[in-house]
């Protein structure tokens, strides 16, 4: 299911923990940083993003997982 964010909002949302840009990924209907110290991944439900940072998944363990 892609995430279904008007485009003009999704140019104006930022990180709330860093405030850098979002990039949306679609397979797991989140909006993940773009700054790569920062990395969390928010969830998008029902077409709105839930910009809790203690909603937020930290995608930077998942990494360092998987080249483990």
């Amino acid at each position: 299911m892609a995430v279904n964010l008007d485009p003009d909002l999704l140019s104006i949302l930022v990180c709330p923990k860093c405030r850098s840009e979002f990039r949306v990924d679609d397979e797991a209907n989140e909006l993940v940083c773009t700054n790569t110290g920062c990395a969390l991944a928010y969830p998008v439900r029902d077409d709105i993003p839930v910009l809790l940072i203690d909603e937020a998944r930290d995608t930077r363990t998942e990494e360092t997982a998987d080249q483990a």
